[in-house]
């Protein structure tokens, strides 16, 4: 008897289970809570492979695979109307809709695609450059089987105006996964660190070992008549030059910023070709004349000059403009981050900082150029200036050269991580001044600052990395880390070996000059 009476409510249960299964199909198909996808689409145009494409997934919908061979080659198809907002007047059975942005809500073309039998929806985004995250529509229950996904304008164009007619273009959407740390991550940061840590040391390496004449090395060379010496006069940072750099970068950034075009960018280039030979020839030339006497010959207008380093001259600019013609060629990098490199040794060469009140100047108003450029000015201009100058926005194609990069080399989606020189260039002054001070001081490797700001240097370098990846691969402001991790660092240590005020206030060459005497006495 028990058992019958609990039969109706059996019925019921099993009842209310089904109807709840029955609404897990009609509830929103929506990702809303995870990341959204990112995508390749690889196509054909007639059976030749083009370059893939990177866009990104709608959070509604089926998910895309993850491998390249779980995916599935499609033709693409035009539907009609075009714009995908009506039903369409034939069938995309087998086929990826292609379809452009606007007129109607892309839930709507997700829905009118299906129901003609695509497979998936690529839209094409009305801005070259961007693309928008397609999120579920408010208040409105999906049932939306097929992927979507968006590329932008720019990208679409490559393929979509051959579409139809007797042109054959096919896809292939799939969305890898990305792995945690590129190794291109480690590359560069051991480019970068090994940058600093040579600019710093190189003065000892390259010191000549024939002149006759030996020079005060912790003070500015002027040359001398009647001296053979191809040194360049060292520019001593003071604290006036600190105040002006944040004025100054920040009009040039600024101009960028507003008036950025393929023309701005190829001054730049020419600027960077122009510096990078310099600097390369400098480099070279300086370690090889530093342990042989070259022999020189005199040439009408130039004077006195070594065969060697008319050899290298020719050398550096035939690589400068080799780079400068393939510059948009996948193993460009390589010669940027050469004569970047070279540029950059040269310029810590040639600038120099007198003590560690002219380096708080400096690095202060760096820390915070470069965080009011990065994370405040979007409140003011919209949109990040720094990053929109470094990613070259408006400059038709063409990308700003004062930077070292890496290609991602186990990304699918390719790319590059880039650091800027001013993030090489800022904290390494301060390096170069401890190894300047450490050897006035006669210090060694565990008692001087050298070893410790290369320490700090690279810590926050870490960091800056590990920012990005927080932040979704935001760019960062490197000096945010880079500027504590050093100036903090030899501050630090000034204060805990009572030699803070040598370093605040005292030139090496008075610490240099005070050595002398009491190594005399």
């Amino acid at each position: 008897m028990a058992s019958y009476s609990l039969f109706p409510l059996t019925i019921f249960l099993l009842s209310f289970l089904s109807s709840l299964s029955f609404c897990s199909h009609a509830a929103p198909i929506c990702r809303n809570s995870e990341e959204v996808q990112e995508v390749i689409v690889k196509y054909w145009l007639n059976e030749e492979k083009g370059d893939h494409i990177v866009g990104l997934g709608a959070r509604f919908g089926e998910k895309l695979p993850e491998e390249k061979e779980n995916a599935t080659k499609l033709p693409a198809k035009i539907p009609n109307p075009a714009d995908c907002c009506s039903t369409l007047r034939e069938k995309l059975s087998g086929s990826i809709a292609v379809c452009p942005r606007g007129t109607c809500e892309f839930s709507v073309k997700a829905e009118v695609a299906e129901s003609a039998g695509a497979a998936a929806l690529l839209l094409i985004n009305d801005n070259p450059d961007e693309i928008p995250v397609i999120d579920c529509p408010i208040n409105k229950t999906l049932n939306i089987k097929i992927p979507t996904v968006i590329i932008t304008k720019s990208d679409g164009n490559r393929f979509n105006n051959s579409i139809g007619g007797n042109n054959n273009v096919e896809l292939l959407l799939y969305a890898p996964a990305r792995s945690i740390v590129d190794s291109s991550v480690v590359f560069l940061w051991f480019m970068t660190v090994g940058t600093v840590a040579c600019a710093a040391v190189w003065s000892e390496f390259t010191a000549s070992k024939h002149g006759a004449e030996v020079h005060d090395e912790f003070s500015p060379k002027k040359p001398k008549a009647g001296v053979d010496d191809d040194e360049d006069e060292i520019v001593e940072v003071n604290l006036m030059s600190a105040v002006t750099f944040v004025i100054t970068a920040s009009a040039f950034l600024l101009l960028l910023y507003f008036f950025m075009s393929s023309s701005f960018v190829w001054v730049l280039i020419i600027l960077f070709c122009i510096g990078g030979v310099q600097g390369m020839h400098f480099c070279i030339t300086s370690v090889v004349s530093s342990k042989w006497k070259q022999r020189k010959v005199t040439l009408p207008l130039f004077g006195e000059v070594s065969i060697f380093s008319l050899v290298v001259l020719t050398l550096c600019i035939t690589i400068a403009i080799f780079w400068c013609v393939t510059r948009k060629q996948s193993h460009s990098w390589i010669g940027q981050d050469i004569l970047g490199i070279c540029l950059m040794i040269t310029v810590l060469q040639l600038a120099q900082l007198p003590n560690i009140k002219v380096a708080t100047a400096l690095l202060c108003s760096a820390f915070c150029y470069d965080i009011f450029w990065v994370f405040v000015s979007p409140l003011i201009f919209k949109s990040s200036v720094m990053i929109s100058v470094a990613k070259g926005d408006n400059s038709g194609g063409e990308s700003i050269p004062m930077l070292l990069r890496s290609p991602k080399f186990h990304d699918p989606f390719g790319g590059y991580n880039m650091i800027g020189f001013g993030d090489i260039l800022f904290p390494g002054l301060l390096v170069a001044y401890a190894f300047r001070f450490d050897k006035a001081k006669m210090k060694g490797v565990e008692d001087g600052y050298f070893i410790w700001l290369m320490v700090g240097y690279s810590c926050g370098l870490i960091c800056t990395y590990i920012g990005l990846y927080l932040m979704d691969g935001h760019g960062q402001p490197a000096l945010l880390y880079l500027v504590p991790s050093t100036l903090g660092t030899i501050v630090g240590l000034g204060i805990k070996r009572d030699e803070l005020k040598d370093l605040w206030n005292s030139t090496l060459e008075e610490i240099s000059r005070s050595n002398r005497s009491l190594g005399g006495a």
